[in-house]
């Protein structure tokens, strides 16, 4: 009788694969014993593998390089890494090792590059595409970095009032993008983004402010759609509108020659997740260069600006089970050392899945369970994954220790969840540890952050 938890997940699932493998009954993630590195560092836990960020990066550039020479497109493709979706110093270090862009979303991103560029890890050739609503300090912080020598910086207008704040003169010129407000999906809440400016506005706006202007070039057209690139009517509907409009566009302005298409490549939300990220390039190249054809323009050079996708899969979250609580006759509670309210905060704002795995005893009977977290809030919890609307775990023994982990959860977790700061209940943000491979393909890890203390809750609640 086939009643292990191995035999549940390989029944349902292509495990082993190449991230995740079994070995004498424990979890090894990227070939990675993860008992080794608890047992090395404890739990709560939060882990980086730096390695899976170059791999995802060129799978991307790969599938939009291929795409385009099916098609003999004449434009480049140039992959910008979205700093909001993880600022941490070992993330950007390692995103701009593998020579992408940038896009910024707030003045203190400016801050961080200078930081970068001073110390050896960003050139002044790169592009760095300012997104977002722009205040003051936003805006003095991008001049800085013009004046610091940085040829490719594109402040992307967000409204109709953002190019009024920069000091632009012939020795401070400006390319510039423009943001469309896109077209909401049908089931959201409103019909048109907050973001950018709205489609009827952009041309008769270019024509006001930018033409008169000799030290301000259009240089990019750009939109996002929040539900991401999806092979939908919706998305290739959004797509040939963006598209169209550039086209009117560049027959205004020459200088345009860039069209930004956003994020939006997905990440592996659980163990049967299927997406075809050759087909859905192709299909984006493809488009544009049919519709730019029938329009008589030239091929752009296509950006994207991928940040979940860059990073979160890099990401893992392990816990142990402390105690399990039996709470009526069906409801079998397992405890975890932390919350998933503060160290996976998506888990309840946004009913975010992650690929949840038992860390050990795959060679022990299952049984179907509710995780909650520590705090006193009905909200912390976990007990359904994307695939099915239960969760099953090993047999609790007792005795005996039991860990689980939360993997893919690389991007947007620790802002979020206000990581160094407050937390709900005054949970103690868990240890973060970076692993990496040495030239000879080894692993090892480096402590990035201790266990929050304490004292440093109490110094910023002023004690």
């Amino acid at each position: 009788m086939k009643n292990k938890y191995i035999d549940l997940i390989q029944q349902a699932f292509e495990v082993p694969n190449d991230e995740f493998t079994i070995e004498d009954g424990d979890l090894n993630w990227f070939g990675i014993p993860l008992m080794d590195v608890i047992k090395q560092y404890g739990t709560p836990l939060r882990i980086a593998y730096l390695p899976k960020i170059g791999e995802n990066i060129q799978r991307a550039r790969r599938a939009f390089n291929v795409a385009m020479a099916k098609v003999d497109y004449q434009g480049d493709y140039n992959y910008c890494y979205c700093t909001k979706s993880s600022h941490f110093s070992f993330v950007m270090e390692e995103v701009l090792k593998h020579n992408v862009h940038i896009e910024t979303s707030s003045a203190f991103d400016m801050n961080i590059l200078e930081n970068l560029y001073e110390n050896g890890f960003l050139k002044p050739d790169t592009y760095i595409l300012c997104n977002g609503f722009k205040r003051p300090q936003y805006v003095e912080n991008i001049e800085n970095l013009v004046d610091l020598g940085f040829k490719n910086i594109i402040p992307i207008l967000d409204n109709k009032f953002e190019l009024d704040l920069f000091n632009i003169t012939s020795k401070r010129k400006f390319n510039i993008g423009i943001r469309i407000a896109a077209e909401e999906e049908p089931k959201f809440d409103f019909y048109t983004s907050r973001l950018g400016i709205r489609y009827n506005d952009i041309i008769p706006y270019c024509e006001k402010k930018i033409k008169p202007n000799k030290n301000v070039s259009l240089k990019m057209l750009h939109f996002f759609i929040n539900t991401g690139i999806r092979d939908t009517a919706y998305y290739w509907n959004e797509l040939n509108k963006v598209v169209n409009l550039y086209c009117e566009l560049k027959h205004i302005f020459p200088s345009l020659d860039s069209l930004n298409i956003g994020g939006g490549f997905p990440i592996q939300a659980h163990l049967d997740f299927d997406y075809d990220y050759e087909y859905m390039a192709e299909e984006i190249v493809a488009q544009i260069k049919k519709t730019c054809k029938n329009n008589g323009v030239e091929d752009p050079h296509i950006f994207t600006e991928f940040g979940s996708y860059t990073v979160g899969e890099s990401g893992a979250m392990l816990y142990s089970i402390i105690n399990q609580k039996q709470q009526n006759d069906r409801e079998l509670w397992n405890m975890i050392d932390s919350s998933f309210m503060t160290t996976l905060p998506d888990t309840w704002a946004i009913n975010q899945r992650y690929v949840f795995l038992a860390i050990n005893n795959w060679d022990k009977e299952y049984e179907r369970v509710h995780m909650g977290g520590l705090t006193c809030d009905s909200e912390d919890f976990y007990n359904a994954e994307a695939h099915s609307n239960a969760i099953f775990m090993p047999k609790i023994t007792n005795g005996e220790e039991q860990y689980v982990g939360f993997f893919h959860m690389g991007a947007y977790q620790e802002s979020l969840g206000g990581f160094g700061g407050i937390q709900h209940c005054l949970i103690p943000g868990p240890k973060l540890v970076v692993i990496d491979r040495d030239e000879t393909g080894e692993w090892y890890t480096k402590l990035f952050a201790k266990e929050q203390s304490y004292k440093s809750m109490l110094k910023i609640l002023g004690y």
